[in-house]
C-alpha cells in the first residue's frame, strides 16, 4: 500500500472513433502499421468515452493497471509496448534539455485504473478509446508533449485516431520504421455541425474473432484485400476528404456504405472465411436502402466494424423519422423507454408510404437500444480532482 499522495496523478478522457474508410491489415505486426490509410469521424464523449487516471509515486513497486474495475496483466505486450514508448520519449524530453518538474518520476511506476461507459469488445471500437486515453493520460503524467500517434498506435492502430476530434485520417505512411504512420486532423468537429451518428446496438457480446486475429488472416489468405489496399483505398481516402470538406452528404453517405460492405467482402474472401454481420445487421442494411429509396436520395448511411452493431450517419433533419423506422422495424421488446439513450430525439409518426416501403415482417428486439450522438472533440483532461479513479492510496477508489 502506498503511504503518501502520488507524486503524479492525472485523469482524461477519451472518444471513440468510427471509420468511413476502413483500417483492416498490418504491414509490420510489432509496430502496429496499416497496408491501407484510413479516415474517421470522432464521437462525442457525452455519449461513448474511456476514462483514465495514471499516478506515479515513489512508494509503488510495480506497474499495475486496472480496466472497469478488474485488475489485469500489466505484462500484456500492447500495453507494455505503450508504457515503454512514452517513458523512452519522456528520457528524450530530459536529455534535450527541457526542464522536468519531477526529476525522479522516470524511476517510478505507475498505476493506471481505466473505464469505459460503453460495452467492451463489441464492435464499438473500446479499443481505440482505451489506448488513445492511455497515450494522452501517460504523456501528462510523464510531462511528453510529443505527437502521441505512435504510442497510441503501439496499442491498437486505430487508436491513433482518437487522438484527434471531428475527421481525422491515419496515413499508412512509408517508413519501415513507422515515423511517418501518424493520424492527422482533417476537420475539426464544429465543421459539420448537422451530421449526427446513431449506434444501433444489436449485440453486446464480444466478436467472435478479434480483430488482430482476423485481421492477420485477412493479410495472409486474401487478394480482394491487397487489391483493395494498393488500387481503391487510396482514391477513396481522397474523395471523402472531399465529401467532408464540402459536406456532400449524398457522395460521404454513399461511399462509407460501400466502403463497409468491401471490408466485409474482404472478410469473407478472407480463409477460412470471416463474419463480423449477423441476421440483424443485414435487417439494418436492407432498411437503410429501403429508406433511402422511398425518398430518393442518400439520406442515411450504415458502416459495420469488426462487429455486428450499425453504425448509422444522417443530418439532423432526417434523425426523428430513421429512429421511428428502426423503432417500427425492430420494436422494442421491454425497455421502450430506455431503447434510445443520449441526444433527445422527439417522436414522429411514420407515414404509411413509409411504413409500406419498409415492407419486410417486424422483428422484435432486434435492436436492443440506439445510442444517438454527434461529431466530437480528441481527449480532454479532467481537472476535477473527484473525478480520479485511483484514491490516494494508488488504488481503484470502491465503487460509489
Amino acid at each position: 500500500m502506498a503511504s503518501e499522495e502520488p507524486v503524479e496523478v492525472v485523469t482524461c478522457t477519451a472518444p471513440v472513433n468510427i471509420a468511413v474508410i476502413k483500417y483492416w491489415g498490418k504491414r509490420d505486426e510489432e509496430l502496429i502499421l496499416p497496408i491501407n490509410s484510413s479516415l474517421s469521424v470522432t464521437l462525442h464523449q457525452d455519449q461513448l468515452k474511456t476514462t483514465t487516471t495514471a499516478a506515479i509515486s515513489r512508494d509503488f513497486t510495480e506497474d499495475r493497471i486496472w480496466l472497469n474495475g478488474r485488475e489485469e496483466d500489466v505484462g500484456q505486450p500492447r500495453l507494455q509496448a505503450c508504457l515503454r514508448e512514452i517513458r523512452r520519449l519522456a528520457r528524450k524530453r530530459r536529455s534535450d534539455g527541457h526542464e522536468d518538474p519531477l526529476p525522479l518520476s522516470l524511476s517510478y511506476k505507475v498505476h493506471v485504473a481505466s473505464v469505459n461507459n460503453f460495452p467492451t469488445a463489441a464492435g464499438l471500437a473500446s479499443s481505440a478509446a482505451g489506448y488513445a486515453c492511455l497515450a494522452y493520460t501517460l504523456a501528462r503524467v510523464y510531462g511528453v508533449e510529443s505527437d502521441l500517434s505512435e504510442v497510441a498506435r503501439r496499442g491498437s492502430g486505430s487508436a491513433c485516431r482518437s487522438l484527434y476530434g471531428g475527421f481525422v485520417e491515419w496515413q499508412m505512411g512509408q517508413r519501415a520504421d513507422g515515423k511517418d504512420s501518424v493520424a492527422r486532423q482533417v476537420a475539426p468537429e464544429s465543421h459539420w455541425p448537422e451530421l449526427r451518428v446513431l449506434i444501433l446496438v444489436v449485440s453486446t457480446d464480444r466478436k467472435p474473432t478479434g480483430s488482430t486475429a482476423g485481421m492477420q488472416t485477412s493479410v495472409e489468405t486474401s487478394a480482394l484485400l491487397r487489391f483493395r489496399a494498393e488500387a481503391l483505398v487510396p482514391a477513396r481516402m481522397a474523395e471523402m476528404s472531399r465529401c467532408v470538406r464540402e459536406r456532400d452528404f449524398q457522395a460521404f453517405g454513399q461511399l462509407t456504405m460501400k466502403d463497409s460492405n468491401q471490408f466485409h467482402a474482404t472478410c469473407l474472401d478472407t480463409f477460412p472465411p470471416i463474419s463480423y454481420l449477423s441476421d440483424t445487421s443485414r435487417r439494418v442494411i436492407r432498411l437503410v436502402h429501403c429508406f433511402n429509396a422511398h425518398h430518393g436520395r442518400t439520406k442515411v448511411a450504415y458502416t459495420f466494424d469488426a462487429g455486428a452493431n450499425a453504425v448509422i450517419f444522417t443530418l439532423d433533419d432526417t434523425v426523428a423519422e430513421f429512429v421511428a423506422a428502426v423503432r417500427h422495424s425492430f420494436p422494442p421488446e421491454l425497455n421502450g423507454d430506455k431503447f434510445l439513450k443520449g441526444l433527445p430525439v422527439e417522436p414522429v409518426p411514420l407515414s404509411d408510404e413509409l411504413k409500406a416501403a419498409l415492407g419486410a415482417d417486424p422483428t422484435p428486439g432486434g435492436v436492443k437500444y440506439i445510442i444517438a450522438t454527434q461529431v466530437g472533440p480528441g481527449p480532454q483532461v479532467l481537472d476535477d480532482p473527484g473525478a480520479h479513479l485511483l484514491g490516494p492510496d494508488g488504488l481503484p477508489k470502491p465503487a460509489a
